[in-house]
């Protein structure tokens, strides 16, 4: 792996994670109320001995390279070569963003060429799973292979979404379409396809090769699903490597949170008494940023039908949170949040600094950092309420209340306030 350069795609603008990537890139998005989405990608780079690492960066990038910075710098060893480096948009090629996927790395190759590295890995940083690349890199010089893709079967139905591949006997590549309407199934499997989980290895030098190629075509996107990777099929040596994972349960674990009810079921997932996606495995530990905090605590433990009681059950609550009398209920409760007494909040998401007033409840939310939410107020009870005030409401009824502003206040001005007698 020390012959081996990392890239990390996280420029992409999250618009379908809006109003949570309204200030912030998708990468930095939190999850699991201590994480954010980019741990994820970077762990697995910690964890398979890659230490030699690029963050492309482009929209909204400071909270993303603040993260970074405090959480990641630490894991590296600079008098060894190794490093962690965020790397904006240079322009040094041309004067724009980034076209494609493809475009972000090509204006980056004066970058990946001093480091003169054999194999470059690219990787997304807005995906959620658990990979060891040490394998698959192996797998890509037994094959003498020009580029290597991670694969991973999808229900049919959902193929659609993804680049999907025909592949060999021997795992070589014998068709690649992106995101194609009617996706071919797997020969011994009709309900499934194999898609391209956007993982490449690639040899360097052809990596190059086909950048400075792809560069010059007018009719391209620039992109390595839509452009690159077809064209390479006929004369080159494609290869699929299946996903292994480490998460270690019957079904692999790998999830695009590209929409806010997809992001709002992952987190979910988390609360259960046997969650798909296991954060407590110290052999394939996800590292994150850990503040100096104090522990969560909960205060108030009275009895009686109008007693206050501060509980959360089937939760996870980060440090430094108060529950002072309030009752969580199957909720992700980020850093610094404070339940006050005799509110209730169930089935939500809530980041740092959130705010739960007396008497409030909150159900199936997502509430970005700092929202105060006022006393006596209800969000999730209501759509059409929780719409008229501002906040986004999902497909599947998820309210989502954007980081704490000026017209916050407003939205909750007419609200109800509490009963005298409650």
């Amino acid at each position: 792996m020390q012959q081996v350069l990392g890239v990390i795609l996280a420029g992409g603008k999250g618009s379908r994670l809006e109003p949570l990537t309204r200030d912030r890139a998708k990468p930095a998005v939190p999850f699991g109320g201590c994480y954010r989405i980019i741990d994820f990608t970077l762990s697995n780079c910690i964890n398979s001995g890659l230490r030699r690492i690029f963050v492309l960066t482009q929209y909204k990038a400071m909270s993303l390279n603040r993260h970074i910075h405090l959480a990641w710098r630490r894991f590296v060893c600079p008098e060894l070569g190794e490093f962690i480096d965020v790397v904006p948009p240079q322009q040094r090629i041309d004067e724009q963003w980034y076209r494609g996927t493809a475009d972000a790395v090509y204006q980056n190759i004066y970058t990946l060429e001093k480091e003169h590295s054999q194999y470059t890995v690219i990787l997304a940083g807005d995906h959620i799973y658990k990979m060891n690349y040490e394998p698959m890199v192996r797998f890509h010089i037994e094959h003498r292979a020009d580029v290597t893709i991670a694969g991973l079967r999808v229900p049919l139905e959902q193929a659609s979404r993804f680049g999907i591949m025909q592949v060999d006997s021997e795992g070589r590549v014998l068709d690649f379409e992106e995101k194609p309407p009617e996706p071919k199934p797997l020969p011994d499997d009709p309900h499934h396809a194999l898609a391209s989980m956007g993982i490449y290895v690639f040899t360097t030098r052809f990596l190059f090769e086909q950048l400075c190629q792809d560069a010059t075509r007018a009719e391209s996107t620039h992109d390595f699903g839509r452009d690159i990777i077809p064209q390479l099929i006929a004369a080159h040596r494609v290869f699929c490597y299946p996903f292994q994972d480490e998460n270690r349960k019957q079904e692999p674990y790998w999830r695009d949170v590209g929409t806010l009810d997809a992001y709002y079921e992952a987190n979910m997932d988390l609360v259960s008494v046997d969650p798909q996606l296991n954060l407590y495995d110290q052999q394939w530990p996800i590292r994150n940023y850990l503040p100096s905090a104090p522990p969560p605590k909960f205060v108030f433990a009275q009895e009686g039908p109008d007693a206050r009681r501060g509980q959360a059950l089937d939760s996870m609550v980060c440090p430094g949170t108060i529950i002072s009398g309030g009752t969580v209920l199957r909720s992700v409760i980020g850093p610094h949040c404070r339940i006050n007494s005799f509110s209730r909040v169930e089935d939500s998401i809530l980041f740092e600094g959130v705010q739960i007033g007396r008497h409030a409840r909150v159900r199936r939310a997502i509430l970005d950092k700092g929202v105060h939410v006022p006393p006596g107020v209800q969000i999730g009870y209501d759509p059409e309420e929780d719409r008229r005030r501002g906040f986004v409401v999902t497909p599947q009824g998820v309210v989502v209340i954007a980081k704490a502003d000026g017209s916050l206040h407003l939205a909750f001005e007419q609200s109800p306030e509490p009963s005298p007698t409650a």
